[in-house]
Formats: structure tokens, C-alpha cells, sequence
């Protein structure tokens, strides 16, 4: 076998022994997906193997997609940490495509978020609800960003409580102290009065990018990758020359930088 095929075999090999890790990986919501496809990179020191979610990382991107869980924060927490040890100044870009989960889990994302010292830009992709909105407008003053589709909305925390009077009680209280603490957040990023925090929560309040930023939760509604994004993606990997290019067409792997292959992963 060739030194490039061995590579190959090498690297989709090493995916599938991991592909647990990489179906729970940079995505918190990946086991929806069917396919996570490897990319092979090739460099004058030979070529590696790195599922897409690994490769961009490698671009200090981290995405939230799918519901806020304690697996999903306890991945995008790790994710943070690292890339701040690699680079502490250097920004990193978390894409935001979420109807919202727990509320510990998400605020476990947004006091790392802010516990780090490199700046987090975010954007909102398809939509940001509920916990994912307020980390939407956790990220970076003037980094906060939105597509042009998107939607945003904002609630009150909800729960239910069983048992004794005394036990529901506790958490009653418990609630109501959380959506004051939520509440605070949200005023802290928007620049809004905590009556008007207060009102606009008080139900299910559903906003289009252009009203979100009237609101102060992003601060621009994009339509194209802003060319300060493509400086620091290109400044992460070296240099506008060493960009991989992606061909879909496995036929002509060798002849580009870098290839896609899909490798169905388990679904739970």
C-alpha cells in the first residue's frame, strides 16, 4: 500500500475508534447528524486525519448546536479552556444554533465565557432560544452577531416541582431566585432596566435579528463573514496559503489539499 493510502486507511481508522468521542465532540448536538465527515489535510510534512468538528477547532471555532445539556456544556467548557491555553489573546468564534436546555449547563458555558481570557464572538445560526439567547449576548462587546434568517427569543426560567409542601416551596423559591439572577444577566447585555427585562420575558418573546439588536442582545446582523473573522481564522493557521481547500469529490483526494469522507456514526 502506498504512503497516501496508508495515511488514508490510518486516518479513517483512527475516526472510527473515536467516533464516539467525535459524535459527542465539538457539536453537542451531533447525534442527530448521520454522517461526521473526516477531513484529510495534506502538508509538505506528510497528511492527518481530523473529524470536521476537530478541524474547526483547529480554527478556534466552537458550535452549540442542539439542546443545552451537562454533556453538551462540560464539551463547549473544555473547549474554551483549551483554546485559551493555546492562544490567551486570540479570539474565539462560538456558533450559536439552539432552542435553549438547562439553565445550570448554560450558565456553566457563560461563566466560562467570561472567566477566559480570550474575547468569545458569537453568532447566532437558525436560532438562539431561551438559555442559547442570553449566551448569544454573553460574547464580546461589538462581537455579538446574528444571520440574516435567524430568530432570537427570550423567556422566563419554567420547572416543575413534586413531593411534600415544604420541598415544592424550596424550589419555588429556587426558580424565582434564578430568574431574577437570569434576568440580572440580561441586563448587564443589553444596557436594558430590569422592568423592561421583567416585561419582555414574562412570556415566549420572539424577535428577527434586526429587533434583537434594537434590543441589544447582538450588536450586527450579518449576511457574509466579516473580513476581521477571515484575519484571525487565517492568522490561526498560519497564513492565507496554508487555508485547506475541501473537494467533495473523493476521486481526486490526491490531487487536493485536503478531502471529505462520511463514516455513519451511531445514533442513540
Amino acid at each position: 500500500m502506498s504512503y497516501a493510502g496508508r495515511g488514508l486507511a490510518t486516518g479513517v481508522g483512527s475516526l472510527l475508534r473515536r467516533h464516539v468521542s467525535a459524535e459527542r465532540g465539538n457539536l453537542g448536538g451531533t447525534r442527530s447528524y448521520g454522517l461526521v465527515p473526516i477531513v484529510i489535510e495534506h502538508t509538505s510534512r506528510g497528511e492527518r486525519a481530523y473529524d470536521i468538528f476537530s478541524r474547526l477547532l483547529k480554527e478556534r471555532i466552537v458550535s452549540i448546536h442542539g439542546p443545552i445539556s451537562d454533556d453538551t456544556a462540560s464539551l463547549v467548557v473544555a473547549q474554551l479552556l483549551y483554546l485559551e491555553s493555546e492562544h490567551p489573546e486570540k479570539p474565539v468564534h462560538l456558533y450559536i444554533n439552539s432552542p435553549g436546555g438547562v439553565v445550570t449547563a448554560g450558565l456553566a458555558i457563560y461563566d466560562t465565557m467570561q472567566y477566559i481570557r480570550s474575547p468569545v464572538s458569537t453568532l447566532c445560526v437558525g436560532q438562539a432560544a431561551s438559555m442559547a439567547s442570553l449566551l448569544l449576548a454573553a460574547g464580546a462587546p461589538g462581537e455579538r452577531r446574528s444571520l440574516p434568517n435567524a430568530r432570537v427569543m427570550i423567556h422566563q426560567p419554567s420547572g416543575g416541582a413534586s413531593g411534600q409542601a415544604s420541598d415544592i416551596a424550596i424550589q419555588a423559591r429556587e426558580i424565582l431566585d434564578m430568574r431574577l439572577r437570569l434576568n440580572k444577566l440580561y441586563v448587564r447585555h443589553t444596557g436594558k432596566d430590569i422592568e423592561t427585562i421583567e416585561q419582555s420575558m414574562e412570556r415566549d418573546h420572539f424577535m428577527s435579528p434586526e429587533e434583537a439588536k434594537s434590543f441589544g442582545l447582538i450588536d450586527e446582523v450579518i449576511e457574509r463573514r466579516p473580513a476581521s473573522l477571515i484575519a484571525d481564522m487565517v492568522g490561526s493557521t498560519g497564513g492565507i496559503e496554508e487555508r485547506v481547500n475541501v473537494s467533495v469529490d473523493s476521486s481526486k483526494w490526491m490531487k487536493e489539499k485536503v478531502s471529505v469522507l462520511a463514516v455513519p456514526l451511531e445514533r442513540g
